[in-house]
């Protein structure tokens, strides 16, 4: 998909004169994003993204996706988003780093975990389900990571759980976390375990006279 002849994953960043907490919060009021482009031996360059471009992108998982970055008008390159900072009340990002990747290169990723189905502890056992991972270590090509990774939960029951191991990786990708950690799990709900703790014990039966009370 392309707007006006421009892939949706194209970026554009200009060189910042000025650096500095001043410099920062003068850029942002005028709808930019101070970042640091880095990688591939260079040194870090310090560069001006637009916002809401920046932040579109963001929200369409450009996050995982390999970026057609272009530094004051030059040549295209390509990069990855490695770091998002975002102000921890408004929630708008403050800063950003890019690193230089190639589209064949062989590189680290935290990819987001997609929970897929009902479990069936959920659905007919009243359970919840608690994500314990929100992310999973992977490595692979920068141009072959996929915007995330499934997990297929209707299989599940209480007491159930999903492990890293159990995913289901593209080919070429490659589990960069222990595979016995548990993903998912699927809980009794809160209620059902008070009602449980709260239910009265089944009485003792009386020892009948002239017989001694068991032990």
């Amino acid at each position: 998909m392309t707007t006006m002849g421009k892939p949706d994953n194209a970026l554009a960043a200009s060189t910042r004169a000025k650096t500095g907490t001043t410099a920062s919060a003068a850029l942002r009021r005028s709808g930019k994003i101070p970042a640091s482009l880095f990688g591939h031996g260079s040194a870090p360059t310090a560069v001006a993204l637009d916002a809401k471009a920046f932040d579109a992108l963001l929200h369409a998982g450009g996050k995982n996706q390999l970026l057609d970055i272009t530094l004051d008008g030059g040549t295209p390159d390509t990069a990855l988003v490695r770091e998002v900072q975002r102000d921890p009340i408004t929630r708008r990002v403050v800063h950003a780093d890019l690193q230089r990747v190639s589209a064949t290169e062989e590189i680290d990723a935290s990819l987001p975990l997609v929970a897929v189905g009902v479990a069936e502890g959920v659905k007919n056992g009243g359970g919840v389900m608690d994500i314990v991972f929100h992310t999973v270590e992977v490595s692979g090509r920068a141009n072959a990571l996929p915007e995330a990774l499934e997990a297929d939960v209707s299989a599940l029951v209480i007491g159930g759980h999903f492990t890293a191991g159990d995913l289901k990786l593209p080919a070429g990708l490659k589990l960069e976390m222990d595979p016995a950690t548990v993903l998912i799990s699927i809980e009794a709900s809160r209620t059902a375990a008070e009602a449980a703790e709260a239910a009265p014990a089944a009485p003792e039966e009386p020892a009948l006279v002239g017989e001694p009370a068991p032990e």
